[in-house]
């Protein structure tokens, strides 16, 4: 079987563009949350996001005029591009041609639509403008990224909510594996919206000021924004090619719970398998996970049913891997989390440092695990978890190895 590796990492958080930005502001606990500055939330008793405010569209994009397209897609587009610069790609005519995309969103274009709804309140007269309809359609995004990138090879979204960048990734080495396609570039992205922050609002989750994951007083999670796009590519010729290994896609591992349309099931039994199924497809024992990206959303259940899963997987062993949540730092950014997190994951086994959760202040006793408190740490991890857990009951977990 052929092996996929991870040789680009291209980044839009909420605490910088660029993979440079985004590692260090892990690594120093950054927090990209703050007041929300893109709607007005009075009419919310909540009133902060993680926001992307660094991010320039025209300062990437070159085929197609920013302005043509959603912020999704502008997101999207230039976060493969910058992986694309960070792997050093260069493909041929033939190659690309076996070259695709693969993609995952929560909501897609939700500005769009917004855009619509407040044209149809000002009831002015005024037709609506076609780009409106045309960039709506969550499967655009990808079309956008392969028309910037020029590259011909199978093009997907997958529309899974918080667990989309793992699946997207996942099955982008799928095809990689199989021969469909030679390289791909594989993550997720969501902007921030008036849609997504109504619907968690209303639901109560979001948190007065910040994001707590494991923390006993932890309050919600925070929406956020953001887009990350990883190249994948067969491991024989990244080598060929002399290009920087991040790391190797060794599994990934999908499940649902079946169990409620936004609760995870009480005792994280598709969070299991979703874990399980990737150890099983990577070849790894239990005992050789070294550390764990959580979802750690900061929601009182997220945490806690998380926490469980770990322990009916791992027994005694999960007291002693690590496991952290960076969404303490960057907000949850909805279809592009663990696309990003998947990116802190290849991180941490390049440079050997795990990011930390920040804002961990007292310990919960149904959340007793290592959660990596306020401090990165040096661990030389070879064998990481990347897990998402979506509404719907969708869960994706990614094994990520050191590439040996």
């Amino acid at each position: 079987m052929r092996r996929v590796v991870i040789t680009g990492i291209g980044v839009i958080s909420p605490i910088g563009t660029g993979v440079e930005a985004l590692w260090s502001g892990l690594l120093e606990g950054r927090s990209g949350i703050g007041p929300v500055q893109a709607f007005n939330t009075s009419a919310f008793p909540v009133h902060c996001g993680g926001e992307v405010r660094d991010f320039q569209p025209e300062e990437h994009l070159t085929r197609q005029a920013p302005q043509s397209m959603g912020r999704c897609a502008q997101m999207a587009a230039a976060a493969a591009k910058m992986a694309v610069s960070d792997a050093d790609l260069t493909l041929t005519d033939a190659e690309r041609l076996t070259t695709g995309v693969c993609l995952g969103t929560t909501t897609g274009e939700p500005l769009e639509v917004e855009r619509y709804n407040d044209h149809r309140k000002a009831d002015d007269g005024e037709p609506v403008a076609p780009s409106v309809f045309a960039n709506d359609p969550c499967a655009v995004v990808p079309g956008r990224v392969a028309r910037e990138i020029e590259v011909f090879g199978p093009c997907s979204m997958i529309p899974t909510a918080c667990a989309a960048g793992n699946y997207a990734i996942g099955n982008a080495a799928d095809l990689i594996r199989a021969g469909s396609a030679s390289v791909m570039l594989a993550g997720g992205a969501d902007p921030f919206s008036r849609i997504t922050y109504t619907g968690f609002a209303r639901l109560g989750a979001i948190a007065p000021e910040r994001c707590q994951p494991f923390d006993k007083n932890r309050l919600g999670m925070i929406p956020g924004e953001g887009a990350a796009v990883l190249v994948l590519e067969d491991a024989e010729r990244a080598r060929s090619r002399g290009a920087r290994i991040y790391a190797e896609v060794a599994g990934c591992g999908l499940s649902c719970d079946a169990h409620h349309m936004t609760a995870g099931h009480p005792e994280g039994d598709g969070a299991v398998r979703a874990m399980a199924a990737a150890l099983k497809e990577s070849r790894i024992n239990l005992d050789a996970v070294h550390y764990v990206c959580a979802h750690g959303t900061g929601t009182p259940t997220n945490d806690r049913v998380e926490t469980v899963a770990m322990k009916a997987l791992f027994g005694e062993q999960a007291y002693k891997i690590p496991m952290s949540s960076i969404k303490s730092m960057l907000g949850h950014t909805m279809g592009a989390a663990s696309a990003i997190e998947a990116a802190a994951c290849a991180l941490a086994l390049h440079t050997g440092v795990i990011p930390p959760t920040m804002n961990y202040e007292e310990p919960d006793p149904e959340c007793d695990l290592d959660y990596v408190p306020n401090q990165a740490r040096e661990t030389h991890p070879s064998t990481v978890l990347n897990n998402a857990y979506a509404f719907g009951g969708n869960n994706a977990c990614l094994c990520l190895t050191r590439m040996q």
